[in-house]
This record gives C-alpha cells, structure tokens and sequence, in this order.
C-alpha cells in the first residue's frame, strides 16, 4: 500500500493508496505557495518527498517521525527560483537520506535523474519524465499506476510556469505538456509544485480541455508566455544559488 501523505485521512484502499490532506490540499508554504509531497509504502515505511521548503522543515520532519517513516530520497522537480529547498538540511538531520533533482539543473545532489529512471520507495516508485521549459532541469514524477502525476512548475492547475528566466522556453514548454503530461491518462491526477488561489488538484483530463494557456495552439502560447511581463521573483538571487547546492548557501 501506497500513502500520499499531507495530513488528513483519504483512503483509496481500492487503488493501494492512503492520502492525509491538510485543509490546503497539501503540505503547504504561504510565502511561496509551494507544495510539499511525502509519499510512503504503508508496509516498508519507505518514505519519498518531492519539494521540500527550507522554512518547513520541522514541520516536515514531525510529521514524518510521527508516522514512523524512513525517509529515503528527497526530490526537487527543478532549481527553484521563489524558495530555498530543505534538503541540504533534511540530509543533515535524516540518516541515509539522498537528494535528487535532474542531471540537467546544474544542482549539486547524489542523484541526477533522467527520463525513465524510477525512483523506488518500498515496493512502489516514481518514474521520471523530462519535462522542460520553464527550466531546462524541470521533471514530472509519475505513480506507477498513472494515477497521480507530480508536475512541479510545468504544469499548473489552469495555468503553467513562466518562461522567461533560467533557460525557459515556452515552446519546450508546449511540448514538454502535451507530449509528456496530456498523454497520460484522463483521470490521472496532478499535484502541482504551487498554487496561488488555493486550488489543490485537477486531472490530466481537466486540463487538456480546459487548461486556459495549454488548450491554445504552440504559436499563440508562445506569443502569450513571450509577453507576460512579470516581475522577477523576490528571492531568485537567494534561491537559484542556494538550490544550486542543495539548499545549503548561506543557511
């Protein structure tokens, strides 16, 4: 059996899965609005998490000695640009722990991930899908089954991750969705690494059809990701080098 872990009890015991929500959705970090993800086989213990933020790092912790987990990779789905990731600092204090991110984040970790690789956790892992655009080191980790999807800043719920600084590209973007997440199927669920309004999950099916950036043509994306005219992010000069070494610059 598969848990997805945040804090309140879904059991899915039909699928093998059990999912604690907290009333985010998720484990939740405000200033970013980033989620965290811990998942665990409920036999071995065996525990994965995928984004965690240096700034809840207790709290993660605490609920990962409270269930009895054995934490054993912590992920990143790219170089993050808006937070400081905790996994420099979770190696410290979790024995045995190893951190991963993309062969092609430029980051520091004991693993670099590329397409295909699985990332095992008890008798359950996540498959890698190389999914770049909004960095080139972004990934997409997928449950064996397909039925759920961590998509971290390529795809958004409604929406997607910006192109315009750290090697992005909308039109990788564009292919990186559509060729590597629509084709996934429908009920397939996604967990994005942010959300700003306080939605917590859709389906590859939900977007494909109403997904208000990714339902367009390559070219009118292009030309809308080429024009958003955003403000840089508050801590992208603290974050990227920080994340380029797991989280350990000036901590």
């Amino acid at each position: 059996m598969v848990q997805y872990i945040s804090r309140t009890l879904w059991n899915l015991c039909q699928k093998g899965f059990r999912q604690f929500l907290s009333q985010k959705g998720g484990l939740f970090e405000s200033e970013s609005s980033t989620y965290t993800y811990l998942l665990a086989d409920t036999n071995t213990k065996e525990a994965v998490i995928i984004d965690p933020v240096l700034e809840t790092i207790d709290r993660d912790l605490k609920l990962i000695k409270e269930l009895g987990l054995n934490l054993t990779v912590a992920v990143n789905t790219h170089c993050h640009a808006d937070h400081i990731t905790s996994t420099g600092l979770m190696k410290q204090r979790v024995a045995g722990l190893k951190s991963a991110i993309s062969k092609f984040s430029g980051a520091t970790a004991d693993i670099h991930l590329t397409e295909g690789d699985n990332i095992p956790f008890g008798r359950h892992s996540l498959t890698v899908k190389e999914t770049p655009g909004h960095t080139d080191g972004c990934i997409t980790l997928v449950t064996g089954d397909q039925t759920m999807a961590f998509t971290g800043d390529a795809l958004l719920i409604r929406g997607c991750g910006r192109t315009d600084f750290q090697q992005g590209c909308a039109e990788k973007l564009y292919h990186s969705v559509h060729e590597k997440i629509f084709t996934l199927p429908d009920e397939c669920l996604i967990y994005p690494a942010h959300d700003y309004l306080g939605q917590t999950v859709s389906t590859v099916g939900e977007e494909r059809k109403f997904n208000p950036r990714l339902t367009k043509s390559m070219e009118e994306f292009v030309e809308l990701m080429n024009n958003l005219n955003l403000p840089k992010p508050k801590k992208i000069d603290i974050s990227v080098p920080a994340n380029l070494v797991c989280g350990l610059h000036h901590v």
